[in-house]
């Protein structure tokens, strides 16, 4: 008996009620605020850093799906690569015998971290995050985890546990014992560890909330208090990692910092499968796997899957092959010094920083009048507004996907994939100076839709 199936059928039929499906069951506020802001769009197709539309037009993608589609979408080799596996028949997830291509992503990996020794494999960043929180627990003997103001880890209640953001964390209580300390403070993390009860401190190497860097120096001297006081470094590389940010590691941009444990993911899926990865210390993995009796003492049901794997396997062969690190090195320094640029131009416009291609605009306090009460009515309704008025028109005159980089902040973030070129700073650019230029004529469309956002602001309090 045969039964029938038709992807390309059942789209055709209903693709059209996505936003309708997607209110009735599942988040149903998703489609609400697409409508809101003007960004329910109806995209049929991608490739590389692109979208394309029903009418044929094409979106230049800024976002890269919150940095998964590093290699853009649907690069030839991944997809090669999962065609070649899911052909290949391969007697995967028996969970009773060990197959080659996870050892083989494991080394890899390792390739890059050579100070570190093992890899655990999961499904996703905040899993990834969860192990490490684990693993440090346990090999420490020690049951608190620091973490640092404004930091995102996940949203699975272990890594909920560190996230600095209160509005992820709210009405989720309790959660693991924790305690978060303001990046780059090294005094206040001294204060913690001198307790003698903190197992490790989790960072990002570079916040991807606001897109904040730590001072020069501070992973390298928390990593001597850290090991002073026998407790762990946990580098959260999920989306500064695979050469984001012109490294493949973002810690790597300072000397002599060699985490106990990194977490990747997004970038490593290809776009295609869910992965996330845990590299560690050989003395942490054998601590927690540390008979026959604990060999299952953590694991994942589609860990470690051959999909996954060999899509992590094709990523980084392409990243080598296409000299993509460096790619987003050089790139990266050509568009954020063609926006920082622009700072004495515009009065709106604050800060450009971040490294490779992860870079923050950050838009402040005007000095004009005009423009100021302006401002001032956007913030007393809901600071982030502005950053808002900026991403609507990016998208809807100028067809480049954008976000905001965190709730109640003026900042948008920029992570393309990673295969960003001159001809895509170029547009991004104009189409930016085209924006900032309307917003400083003190009227015409950018403001209109400011009654929009504040009335919205204001039905949501």
């Amino acid at each position: 008996m045969t039964t029938e199936f038709d992807l390309g059928r059942l789209l055709a039929e209903r693709g059209a009620e996505r936003y309708e499906l997607h209110g009735k069951y599942l988040n149903h506020q998703l489609p609400r605020m697409l409508h809101t802001i003007g960004f329910d769009k109806v995209y049929e197709r991608g490739e590389g850093a692109y979208f394309w539309d029903a009418d044929g037009d094409d979106y230049l993608d800024m976002l890269a799906g919150f940095g998964v589609m590093g290699l853009g979408r649907h690069h030839p080799v991944v997809r090669k690569a999962l065609h070649d596996v899911l052909d290949a028949q391969l007697a995967d997830l028996t969970r009773f015998d060990c197959q080659p291509l996870p050892g083989l992503l494991a080394e890899k990996l390792l390739a890059h971290s050579p100070h570190l020794d093992r890899v655990f494999f999961g499904n996703s960043g905040t899993e990834a995050v969860e192990t490490a929180l684990k693993f440090a627990r346990y090999a420490t003997g020690k049951p608190r985890v620091l973490y640092c103001d404004h930091a995102f880890h996940g949203l699975t209640t272990g890594s909920l546990s560190v996230n600095g953001e209160s509005g992820f964390r709210d009405g989720f209580a309790p959660l693991l014992p924790d305690t978060a300390v303001p990046l780059g403070d090294l005094d206040a993390l001294a204060r913690e560890l001198k307790k003698g009860d903190v197992a490790a401190l989790v960072v990002e190497p570079i916040q991807g909330k606001g897109v904040h860097e730590p001072p020069p120096g501070y992973l390298r001297a928390a990593q001597e208090l850290l090991r002073k006081h026998k407790a762990l470094l946990i580098a959260d590389e999920v989306q500064t990692g695979l050469g984001r940010t012109g490294d493949f590691y973002a810690y790597q941009h300072e000397d002599g910092v060699e985490p106990d444990l990194v977490c990747v993911a997004k970038a490593l899926s290809g776009g295609y499968v869910p992965v996330g990865a845990t590299l560690g210390k050989d003395w942490i993995f054998k601590k927690v796997y540390s008979s026959m009796d604990r060999v299952l003492v953590h694991s994942a049901s589609f860990g470690s899957n051959a999909q996954a794997m060999a899509a992590g396997l094709a990523v980084l062969s392409v990243m080598e092959n296409e000299q993509i690190v460096a790619n987003a090195r050089v790139t990266g320094d050509l568009l954020r010094s063609r926006l920082t640029a622009l700072i004495d131009k515009y009065e709106l416009l604050a800060d450009v920083r971040g490294r490779g291609l992860m870079i923050g605009i950050e838009f402040g306090r005007p000095k004009s009048l005009k423009l100021r009460s302006r401002w001032t009515m956007l913030q007393a309704a809901r600071k982030g507004l502005f950053a808002q008025m900026v991403v609507v028109p990016l998208l809807q005159r100028h067809r480049i996907l954008t976000q905001v980089s965190g709730d109640h902040l003026e900042v948008i973030k920029l992570i393309p994939p990673l295969v960003v070129g001159e001809k895509e700073v170029d547009r991004f650019v104009d189409a930016f100076t085209d924006v900032m230029d309307d917003a400083h004529s003190g009227s015409g469309l950018m403001w209109d839709f400011s009654k929009t956002l504040v009335k919205q602001a204001v039905a949501n309090r």
